[in-house]
């Protein structure tokens, strides 16, 4: 499996933190009467159902979704025109049985997680499903655990997107677990529930998109010239993102590092801030020109920086894609760009090679400055700030463009 920018890290799912986990590490065969449950069903319209882990019956049984929730999910499906067991493949992410001290099923821990994931992600694989139906917090942690960097946060957070999801190549919809919507009972959850299901389901008949590699299509500019030429060529809405030495900008050590700049879906550039007074104006006059409508992902972040180190406020700010996530989802959480990006997108990380140099060295100190300075050294370190730079760019571009028609926002008006 590799990942956005291929990392070891990402790649490995039986040691995403350094700990080799295995059924011999984890022990839960020893305690299940049909331990390792191999998934159950004729896959016939390629959905993945994965669930948490067996429940006494189920381990009983021999096959998952038994029981009153397994019967409840059955007859939601059946209700879309999915059968349950011909249809789909059904799998948990923790294939054994769990039980707590007193012999009652319990939720897996992260360990028992992590140490499933290898035979989880070996389906997906082997089986290709189009469509992988996300059950609860264990099956989110399963596939997206050794991937996501950032805070995974819970199934709340997660629900409801239908994720392009290029590392798998299928359609990831994250959902309540049936068990969660059986416990609750209340007429809210059960709608959101029903919602979900049909809006993740409808998409088992609907191709898979295809994608370019954007890191082809972001231009890394060093020539004076070639820089203003790029810039007297902008024209109409473009998307403006700039990486800094430190998240506030009024100390007199912060500074403005590199810019980008995208003026269409597929194409961006990017270039370290110049000393060259020619390509300065040119910038100063792209930002200034109440004719080029401009859209950033939190505009207050580059209006105050550009104001700050600058001299000058930008005109036309035209749309923020954080604010418009909002507005669209209010949930906690979401509005991240590269959240965003994923779930819109399908691409679950470009960050993580620089991410660290990005983060304060005194996070306590809103002033305190970053180790953005140590990419600079080398020229790797310079071409991987500004492709991150210009990627931000061509994906804030993207959503920005995708939220208008959601809002059915006229950009003439």
């Amino acid at each position: 499996m590799r990942g956005f920018f291929d990392l070891k890290e990402t790649q490995s799912v039986s040691r995403p933190d350094g700990k080799f986990y295995s059924c011999v590490s984890c022990g839960l065969y020893r305690y299940s009467i049909n331990p390792k449950m191999p998934p159950f069903g004729n896959f016939k319209k390629g959905i993945l159902n994965i669930g948490m882990s067996p429940t006494q019956e189920e381990d009983r049984k021999g096959k998952p979704w038994q029981g009153v929730v397994g019967r409840r999910l059955e007859r939601e499906y059946e209700r879309l025109g999915i059968d349950l067991f011909e249809d789909c493949l059904n799998v948990n992410a923790v294939r054994c049985r769990v039980v707590d001290k007193e012999g009652n099923d319990r939720e897996p821990t992260s360990e028992e997680i992590n140490s499933c994931r290898a035979s989880i992600i070996k389906v997906i694989m082997e089986r290709k499903p189009k469509v992988i139906m996300a059950f609860g917090n264990t099956a989110i942690n399963c596939l997206l655990g050794h991937r996501w960097k950032k805070d995974l946060g819970g199934i709340t957070k997660w629900r409801g997107w239908v994720i392009p999801d290029r590392d798998f190549n299928a359609w990831l919809c994250p959902v309540w677990h049936p068990s969660f919507v059986v416990e609750r009972d209340e007429r809210e959850v059960q709608i959101i529930w029903k919602q979900d299901l049909e809006r993740a389901l409808s998409t088992h008949n609907k191709p898979f998109p295809k994608y370019e590699d954007e890191k082809s299509q972001v231009e890394i500019v060093s020539s004076s010239d070639r820089l203003i030429e790029l810039l007297r060529e902008i024209k109409g809405l473009i998307a403006v993102d700039i990486e800094t030495n430190s998240l506030k900008g009024y100390s007199k050590e912060s500074k403005i590092i590199s810019f980008a700049f995208c003026n269409s879906e597929k194409s961006a550039f990017s270039f370290l801030l110049p000393e060259d007074e020619k390509v300065l104006y040119e910038i100063k006059r792209v930002l200034r020109n109440p004719n080029i409508p401009k859209i950033a992902h939190n505009m207050k972040f580059e209006h105050t920086w550009i104001q700050n180190k600058l001299g000058y406020e930008v005109r036309n700010w035209k749309w923020d894609t954080m604010l418009a996530s909002h507005i669209l989802d209010n949930r906690q959480g979401i509005t991240g760009l590269k959240f965003l990006t994923y779930v819109t997108f399908g691409i679950v990380d470009y960050d993580s090679e620089i991410s660290s140099y990005l983060q304060p060295v005194d996070s306590k100190n809103g002033n305190s400055l970053n180790r953005i300075d140590r990419l600079l050294e080398s020229s790797e370190g310079k071409r991987q700030l500004l492709l991150y730079n210009g990627l931000d760019t061509i994906f804030t571009y993207r959503l920005a463009i995708k939220q208008m028609k959601e809002i059915e926002y006229d950009e003439e008006n």
